[in-house]
């Protein structure tokens, strides 16, 4: 398996993980102003998203041994790892598996916890509209805005739209795939037992319901030398909806020279 992925700056290795349904390039604009402070970012897509491989398994185990081998196809001995909601689940299992390999490592807007779901209808809209037969980009927005109705999921999803050369469009992700293992997704990582011991960012949006206060004994509990840093005015995409704060956090984050 080898991971797509795009390489900027040069430094001290820090990764990004991607969350579900997208890609390396949602986090372009953030590993750029890293990797300005003296980082080499590696930007990756996950399996069965963006240009890496569509493959037939798909769970966070097996996501961290892709992530722990692509560390060690990239010669990386240890480094930094950011990962947002399904990346950050993938990103704490490499702590739980791999806890060596990691230096600091930052959750995005998730905990270590088993979630209900809530992307049923995304599933359904990327199943019925049947990109491959549409030949205008323009149908297969009406189509999804009619079901889904919130443009940022909209704008979201429609970046992993590419042309077919013989017509109609295909999605870069192996969305049959992920549908199958949604269960998967959504599960907790690790066991009653797993914890890691090094210096951990959790931040979460203000307004984002994926990380509550009955959640922090748990994180706390795993992840016993962890803060917890909520910014304002942000969602789930705390990224993109606090760029500069959230780049800010981070980067004095990984700057600070503290031991466990």
């Amino acid at each position: 398996m080898e991971l797509n992925h795009k390489v900027i700056g040069e430094g001290h290795p820090v990764i990004i993980l991607h969350g579900l349904f997208g890609m390396l390039d949602n986090w372009q604009t953030i590993g750029k102003k890293i990797a300005a402070e003296g980082y080499m970012v590696f930007l990756v897509d996950q399996r069965d998203h963006g240009k890496s491989p569509f493959t037939q398994q798909f769970d966070y185990p097996t996501l961290a041994a892709d992530l722990a081998a692509f560390m060690e196809q990239n010669w990386i001995y240890k480094a930094h790892i950011i990962g947002h909601s399904m990346g950050g689940k993938t990103a704490m299992q490499l702590a739980f598996d791999h806890g060596d390999n990691i230096d600091k490592l930052v959750v995005v807007d998730i905990c270590n916890k088993t979630y209900p779901g809530g992307h049923e209808e995304i599933f359904k809209a990327i199943r019925d509209v049947q990109a491959d037969q549409k030949e205008d980009r323009q149908e297969i927005y009406d189509f999804l805005k009619s079901r889904l109705h919130d443009e940022g999921t909209i704008q979201f999803l429609l970046k992993n739209l590419q042309r077919k050369k013989e017509g109609g469009y295909d999605w870069k992700m192996n969305y049959p795939l992920l549908e199958s293992s949604y269960l998967a997704i959504l599960d907790k990582v690790g066991n009653a037992t797993s914890h890691f011991d090094k210096q951990t960012l959790f931040v979460k949006g203000e307004r984002s319901p994926y990380i509550l206060p009955t959640d922090e004994s748990l994180i706390h509990s795993q992840f016993p030398h962890s803060q917890l840093v909520s910014i304002e005015n942000a969602g789930h995409w705390v990224h993109a909806d606090q760029p500069e704060v959230f780049t800010q956090l981070v980067l004095q984050f990984l700057n600070q020279n503290l031991s466990p």
